[in-house]
């Protein structure tokens, strides 16, 4: 029985994108499950079931063909989103394996396990998904027709059957695999979520649960940042329905301590619903004054919206007040999207960089942040840095630096003609193509100059103090050639928003993050690590075992004592994702 059900499935598989799909299910299915599906599985399967109590509602012959054809056909015209081409495997594969039973229909009405997934459905909007996508508005009238409707017929019990599959089907691939394809998305994660058995975990896990709710969970990405994300959602969805959403009026100029403003009323409102403002902060005495709790208020404010926290309401600051709480809203279920792509096999402690914040923070084997700092990353425009799962397995003490050709050309060779002492001034050296042998080439020599900017020359930068890399570079495992390293440019770290690199991640206090990096290392001590970066030579220290790296893009964090912080867009990628999830939905294409 076992071999015939693999078989099936093997064979399922490989018809999946012919054009005789349709016809070879309806005689696969129809043949095997008569050779032992109607006998031992079915058997087999009702006696499991009433060992449990339980009662299996059996479909009839006509019953079970009809189950056949509707999955073969992959559609069913009442479901908001009909096509379920993506899911006609698991769901054949599903209803084999309980013997063509009805999965959530007991003595003709809805189980109490199907009315559980019903609720989680109806509430998806709660975990960041779309209720609509899983028909959640329609499952209260179908519950009701089936409770009040009298005798219901085979066929209508049956397409509630396999209505409700598919749905909690959509429902946990999305909660687990996310919606949209991370790839398209330009995320470069070495994600094998997708290896999820759907109709194996739904019988298993789902259809005789005791608590469906925590049997659905087990699905969701196990990270404590994803579960505090969750949380805040669900703080803002309230929000924003309390919220009436009345914009603070334009100022013609910025709004400073002391100042009058009729916008105050509005803003004391808001910041007292963000949690900004104590309830009892502000004095009503002169109702339009922008006082000193206020201002405290504001600060508060603009540190968890990554912006200078100085208390003035200066243009950006009101653009992030007239924020629409709906719009924050969407910032956490884009974030929860990007949380479902990651890999749940990486083993902490690790580092993760989130881009939009500009941060960078290590974890713990718990997942705690145990050390956080400022990093600047790629410009937005033309040197974004990607977004990519690696490994560290060294750190380089007194780094050179071999610079990219692009650099090379674009933006050394003009200083080069404007001051040929400047590579001298700077500490390159010209080499040869590999960046390994030294060349004797006298910069303002035209034939020199031009092999620079071919490449035939390339250029790097001797380690010192002064070298782009400072003095320790952490060496990643990936494909893109970026690096987290120090910057003698260190005034970066004082701006509020800091894209100002090539790709690579400047990392504030990189001596801090080598300590913690090579804390497994006794002979590593603070004071060793010192003296080798003022010394002469370049030492690279290789790890025993690798660091997991994430550089991931989130433009809401929610911090570990439950503040919620929000930040720009800066690449651009929520709004290429929102359109993405406009644009998707398992078989809603032609």
């Amino acid at each position: 029985m076992h071999f015939l059900l693999h078989t099936n499935r093997i064979i399922l598989r490989s018809l999946w994108c012919t054009a005789a799909f349709c016809i070879a299910l309806s005689l696969l299915v129809l043949a095997f499950p008569r050779a032992y599906s109607a006998q031992d599985t079915q058997g087999s399967n009702q006696a499991s079931a009433l060992a449990r109590g339980q009662i299996i509602q059996q479909l009839p012959p006509a019953g079970q063909a009809d189950l056949l054809a509707i999955v073969a056909a992959g559609e069913l015209p009442q479901l908001r989103w009909p096509r379920f081409g993506d899911l006609q495997v698991e769901v054949s594969e599903f209803y084999s394996s309980i013997g063509y039973s009805l999965a959530w229909i007991r003595s003709s009405v809805p189980t109490p396990q199907a009315r559980g997934v019903i609720e989680l459905l109806k509430s998806s909007d709660r975990k960041g998904l779309a209720p609509e996508d899983y028909d959640g508005p329609r499952w209260t009238a179908r519950v009701q027709s089936l409770d009040h409707g009298g005798s219901p017929s085979d066929s209508i019990l049956l397409r509630f059957d396999i209505e409700l599959t598919v749905s909690v089907m959509r429902y946990l691939s999305d909660m687990h695999r996310g919606r949209v394809s991370q790839r398209a998305q330009h995320f470069m994660l070495d994600v094998k979520n997708s290896e999820f058995d759907l109709s194996e975990f739904l019988r298993l896990r789902v259809i005789n649960a005791a608590d469906i709710e925590t049997a659905l969970a087990e699905v969701e990405p196990p990270f404590p940042t994803y579960r505090r994300t969750i949380h805040a959602l669900q703080t803002y969805l309230a929000l924003a329905n309390s919220d009436d959403g009345t914009p603070l009026p334009i100022l013609s100029r910025p709004l400073d301590p002391g100042d009058h403003d009729p916008g105050v009323p509005r803003l004391t409102r808001l910041l007292r619903l963000l949690g900004d403002l104590p309830q009892q902060g502000v004095t009503t005495a002169a109702p339009e004054l922008y006082q000193e709790s206020l201002v405290e208020g504001v600060k508060r404010f603009q540190q968890r919206h990554g912006l200078d926290p100085n208390g003035r309401i200066d243009p950006e600051t009101l653009r992030a007040l007239n924020t629409p709480l709906r719009r924050r809203v969407r910032q956490l279920e884009l974030t929860l999207e990007r949380w479902r792509w990651l890999p749940r096999t990486f083993q902490p402690p690790a580092i993760a960089v989130n881009i939009p914040e500009f941060r960078l923070r290590a974890v713990d084997q718990n997942y705690r942040w145990i050390l956080s700092m400022k990093v600047v990353v790629g410009k937005a425009y033309g040197h974004q840095t990607p977004v990519f799962a690696s490994e560290l397995r060294s750190i380089t003490f007194r780094p050179s630096w071999n610079v990219p050709l692009a650099i090379q050309r674009d933006e050394l060779l003009p200083e080069v003609e404007k001051d040929p002492l400047y590579l001298s001034a700077n500490s390159y050296v010209i080499t040869d193509s590999s960046g390994r042998a030294v060349v004797a080439a006298d910069p303002a020599d035209n034939e020199a100059r031009e092999k620079l900017r071919s490449g035939e020359l390339r250029l790097r930068q001797e380690p010192g103090p002064d070298n782009a890399l400072d003095l320790i570079r952490f060496d990643l495992s990936d494909s893109f050639d970026i690096y987290l390293h120090g910057t003698p440019a260190t005034e970066l770290f004082s701006r509020s928003r800091r894209d100002f690199s090539h790709g690579c991640i400047r990392v504030e206090d990189p001596l801090a993050l080598a300590v913690w990096v090579l804390r497994d290392n006794p002979e590593w001590t603070t004071d060793r690590m010192r003296t080798v970066m003022s010394g002469e030579k370049t030492i690279r220290v290789d790890l025993a075992r690798p660091i997991p790296v994430l550089v991931l893009y989130g433009t809401a964090v929610v911090m570990e004592d439950g503040e919620v912080r929000f930040f720009d867009d800066i690449y651009g990628l929520d709004a290429d994702l929102e359109r993405a999830l406009t644009a998707r939905y398992p078989g809603s294409q032609p």
